[in-house]
């Protein structure tokens, strides 16, 4: 397993901690601080992920899977968990940053069921919006006054790069319907 990999896997592993340390510190406040510092490893291993593989050159098949798979799930996590724990998180940007993830996941499962090869590389607006969403979570973890505004940058970002995940779906489905046409 390469160290690109072993930082997803790290990354996957900081999730359970960050939701226990986020519920504690609802009793114990000081436990918030961690919290934020767990975010922030979690964030850092996931620039550092990235980076050893292109250093390295280290790209693997698992890591094409884990890596996005780490983000999403802590990401989504880290939205409900915050929401539910009454922290100031619009509801609006948790179903939004859940609906694209679904529906990305979505049509991934009927591309693959329907056996078309439709590459699942990450798109700018993709890295964007994973890096407005992380920042958001932060922001409103640090209860700064602007949050409202990444808020809503996030969520623009969500959902342009939700559609140009749908748009690459459907020219996949196409380009299927026409090769199977001919």
């Amino acid at each position: 397993m390469s160290l690109a990999d072993k930082l997803s896997v790290l990354r996957i592993i900081l999730i359970p901690v960050f939701v226990s340390l986020l519920i504690y510190s609802k009793n114990y406040p000081y436990l918030k601080y961690f919290a934020i510092a767990t975010f922030i490893l979690a964030v850092l291993s996931d620039f550092l992920d990235g980076l050893a593989a292109r250093i390295k050159k280290e790209k693997s098949e698992i890591g094409q899977v884990i890596d996005p798979l780490a983000d999403k799930l802590f990401l989504l996590t880290s939205c409900v968990v915050l929401y539910l724990l009454k922290f100031p998180i619009p509801l609006v940007f948790v179903l939004v940053v859940v609906s694209r993830d679904f529906i990305i996941l979505l049509g991934i499962g009927v591309l693959h069921f329907m056996k078309i090869d439709a590459p699942i590389n990450p798109t700018l607006w993709g890295k964007l919006t994973t890096f407005f969403q992380m920042l958001t979570i932060l922001c409103i973890l640090f209860e700064w006054p602007f949050s409202l505004w990444m808020v809503r940058i996030a969520i623009l970002f969500t959902l342009i790069s939700g559609l140009g995940y749908i748009h690459r779906g459907i020219i996949a489905l196409n380009q299927e319907v026409a090769r199977t046409r001919i």
